[in-house]
C-alpha cells in the first residue's frame, strides 16, 4: 500500500540555495514548534521546516519506489545552488520503518532548509525565496522552547519483569541453535503537564551528547550515535555499534571500559553486526575496508564497542543511496543473525510494533549524497493528549551469555539519555 501527500504547486517549484557564508547561529534554535527536521551532528548539519512535498510508503518495495520518486521529483525542478557541496540543493528528510514492508515510511521535502557544512553556511528555499525566508537565520527561537513541567511514566508493551521473561525466552531459542543473535527492545511511555516542545528535546540531546546524530523527522526525534550508511560521491562509510556497558565513576568508570574491551560476549554480539553490514554492502563496493577489532566508543551515559566500515562504490554500479539502505537493512546491530529467523523471533517476543524506532533516519540531496542513521535513543512524540505525550524506545542484542537483568540495566541506561533531555 501507498499514500502520498504531494503539494501539487511547489511539486516543480525552483530550488534556491543562497550561501550565508560563515553564520554561526546554531541550527537547532532555529526551528520552529511544529514540523521541525533535523540532522545535526558536532553544529554542522541541517534543519528544516515546512513541507514542499511528502510521501508516506509501505510495501515490499517501498524504498524503491521512494527513490523513484525522489528522482523524478528532482528530474521536475529547476535548481540554483552555487554551494554545491553534500545537502545544498533539493533535500530529502527520510525516516523509514524498522519493517519498510509492514510499516509506514515518511519522505519530507522540506520548504525551507539551512545547513552548514565545513563551517559554510546556506539556506535552501523551495518556491519562491522571500526576504522573511532568507533572514530566519538571524532569528533564534531558542528562548521559545519552553518548560513541560511534571512527568508520569508508564510502562509500554512490557513491564520490566515480562520483558526480562522475553530475554529468557531469546537465550533458550538461542541455545537450542535456532539463531546466533537477536535484538529486543522494549517501549516506556511519558506524559507531561504540558505539551512537549521539539526543540527542546533536541537542544538538549545534542548539547549532552554531541558525537552523536541528533535527529527529528515527523515527530520522530533522538540522538543515534550509530551511523548505517553516508554516501560521498562514490564513497560510502559506517559506524557499527554493537556491545554496551553502562558508564561509572573514578574507578569504576575505568574497570567497565576495560570489562567492555575484554568480554567475550560483547565482541561475539559485536561481530553478528559488523559481518551482517559488511556481507550486504560487498556485492556494491570495491576495496571494503573492516577493522580487525572494533574501538571503545565513549558516550556520556555508556560506552559501545565501535567498527567505522568504509568501501567505494563500484564504477559500473549505479544503485541509488535508498536502495543501498534498503540492502543494508535491517543489520543484526538492531535485528539480530540469521535475518529472517531474528525477525521473526522479535515479532514473536517483543510485544509490541516498533514503527519508524530501529529504522534508517537521515536525508538524500539530489546528486544521490546523503547519510542514514539508525533511529535508536529516540522517542516519538505521538501528539496524543494535547501533544502531552511520547513513546521512548531502547534496545539491547541478546546472545547466548546474556543475562535477563543485566540487558534490562542496559535499557535503562539507554533509556536515561531521553529521559534526562526530557528532565532537564
Amino acid at each position: 500500500m501507498t499514500t502520498a501527500a504531494a503539494r501539487t504547486a511547489t511539486s516543480a517549484a525552483a530550488v534556491t540555495t543562497t550561501p550565508l557564508g560563515t553564520r554561526r547561529t546554531p541550527l537547532l534554535t532555529l526551528l520552529p514548534r511544529d514540523g521541525a527536521l533535523a540532522w545535526v551532528r558536532r553544529g554542522e548539519g541541517m534543519v528544516g521546516w515546512g513541507e514542499a512535498d511528502r510521501l508516506e510508503v509501505s510495501g515490499p518495495g517501498a524504498l524503491t519506489e521512494a527513490a523513484d520518486w525522489w528522482a523524478q521529483r528532482c528530474a521536475d525542478t529547476e535548481v540554483h545552488d552555487p554551494v554545491g557541496v553534500p545537502g545544498s540543493g533539493p533535500v530529502l528528510f527520510a525516516s523509514v520503518a524498522f519493517d519498510p514492508a509492514v510499516g509506514t515510511s515518511v519522505f519530507v521535502v522540506p520548504e525551507v532548509v539551512v545547513g552548514r557544512r565545513d563551517g559554510c553556511t546556506w539556506v535552501t528555499v523551495t518556491g519562491d525565496a522571500d526576504d522573511e525566508q532568507l533572514t530566519v537565520v538571524e532569528t533564534s527561537t531558542q528562548h521559545a522552547a519552553t518548560s513541560i513541567g511534571r512527568l508520569a511514566y508508564a510502562d509500554g508493551a512490557l513491564d520490566a519483569m515480562a520483558w526480562c521473561g522475553a530475554v529468557a525466552a531469546a537465550v533458550a531459542r538461542i541455545d537450542a541453535g535456532e539463531l546466533d543473535k537477536v535484538v529486543l527492545a522494549r517501549d516506556l511511555l511519558v506524559t507531561a503537564d504540558r505539551p512537549l516542545d521539539p526543540r527542546r528535546l533536541l537542544l538538549r540531546l545534542a548539547e549532552r551528547f554531541p558525537d552523536t546524530w541528533t535527529f527529528a523527522v515527523d515527530g520522530l526525534l533522538g540522538a543515534t550515535p550509530e551511523l548505517l550508511l553516508r554516501r560521498t560521491g562514490r564513497e560510502l562509510d559506517a559506524r557499527v555499534l554493537a556491545g554496551t556497558a553502562p558508564r561509572g565513576a573514578g574507578a569504576e568508570d575505568d574497570r567497565l571500559a576495560a570489562g567492555l574491551q575484554s568480554s567475550v560476549k560483547d565482541h561475539a554480539e559485536h561481530a553478528y553486526a559488523v559481518d551482517s553490514l559488511a556481507d550486504a554492502l560487498r556485492p556494491f563496493v570495491d576495496d571494503l575496508v573492516v577493522p580487525e577489532q572494533p574501538i571503545v566508543l565513549t558516550l556520556p551515559n555508556v560506552r559501545h564497542l565501535a567498527s567505522d566500515v568504509r568501501g567505494r562504490q563500484r564504477d559500473d554500479d549505479a544503485t541509488g543511496l535508498l536502495e543501498l539502505v534498503g540492502a543494508v537493512h535491517p543489520t543484526a546491530a538492531v535485528c539480530g543473525s540469521p535475518t529472517d529467523t531474528a525477525a521473526r523471533v522479535i515479532a514473536e517476543l517483543e510485544g509490541m510494533d516498533r514503527g519508524r524506532y530501529a529504522g534508517p533516519v537521515g536525508w538524500l540531496d539530489a546528486r544521490g549524497d546523503g547519510e542514514f542513521g539508525l533511529a535508536l535513543r529516540c522517542a516519538e512524540l505521538t501528539g496524543a493528549d494535547g501533544g502531552r505525550q511520547a513513546r521512548l524506545f531502547a534496545g539491547c542484542g541478546i546472545v547466548a551469555d546474556s543475562d535477563p537483568i543485566a540487558e534490562l540495566a542496559e535499557t535503562q541506561a539507554k533509556l536515561a539519555a531521553f529521559q534526562a533531555a526530557l528532565e532537564d
